[in-house]
């Protein structure tokens, strides 16, 4: 019987651990991937609509600074952003780990 992929079913546990591992390395590198093109997009667009009053064939140097100044701006509110989440995750760990230690 062929299993997942294609392979034989009988995969040794490490080589299925292996695998797995394999696998959810990859779905994060595409997860990380696909937020990254987001990100950008999200930039694009918001930065775009409050720059470029006028489309034209060239950014003039208001724009161009306008551009440089909104995706700064995007780019630390982002960072601060995901700084606060990462750092509340890890006191809610903390909290939850600290929870699982106490005498029931």
């Amino acid at each position: 019987m062929s299993g997942l992929f294609g392979r034989s079913a009988s995969l040794a546990p490490q080589d299925a651990q292996a695998k797995a591992q394999q696998i959810r390395g990859e779905v994060q590198q595409q997860l990380a991937l696909a937020q990254a093109q987001e990100l950008i997009n999200k930039l694009n667009e918001k930065c775009f609509k409050a720059c470029i009053t006028k489309p034209s064939d060239t950014l003039t140097p208001n724009d161009q600074a306008c551009l440089m100044r909104c995706s700064d701006r995007f780019l630390e509110a982002f960072n601060i952003i995901s700084q606060t989440y990462v750092q509340r995750l890890a006191r809610e760990r903390e909290a939850a780990s600290g929870a699982n230690l106490l005498p029931q």
